[in-house]
């Protein structure tokens, strides 16, 4: 008798399936996050920018303050203590430091949130989960 080998094809069309989903929860999470922003008031001024550095998933503005907002989704279970690790924090500096030096005057202030969102939609926000000082010290 003959084994068969399961097919790798369908393998790797559940993987862009769960890839294409997970891209989809991660839109709709931002968006959520950005509705809630615009409400209180803030200025969303760029979603899913683009840096050579990397992805920042929201950048607001009130006042004179640039926001730069990481959205964390989450379908079920609970976060860890501290969902952006460090090298992500570093890679959301050099993003932010990039994004700042193109469209802000030097006497900007920013600050880092940190937003998740739970699979039953409610949304917690971290204001001030770091600061540049914070990240240059690491």
């Amino acid at each position: 008798m003959t084994m068969i080998e399961p097919c790798l094809a369908t393998r790797s069309g559940r993987a862009r399936f769960r890839g294409r989903t997970n891209h989809r929860a991660g839109a709709s999470a931002e968006d959520q996050v950005a509705s809630r922003y615009a409400r209180a008031g803030m200025d969303v001024r760029e979603r899913r920018c683009r840096t050579p550095y990397g992805e920042l998933d929201l950048v607001c503005q009130t006042g004179g303050t640039v926001i730069f907002v990481e959205v964390k989704q989450r379908r079920r279970g609970r976060l860890t203590a501290d969902p952006v690790g460090l090298r992500q924090w570093r890679r959301l500096a050099a993003a932010a430091t990039h994004y700042l030096a193109l469209h802000a005057t030097p006497a900007t202030a920013c600050r880092f949130d940190v937003a998740i969102v739970a699979g039953d939609g409610a949304i917690e926000v971290f204001e001030n989960a770091r600061t540049f000082e914070d990240l240059t010290e690491w």
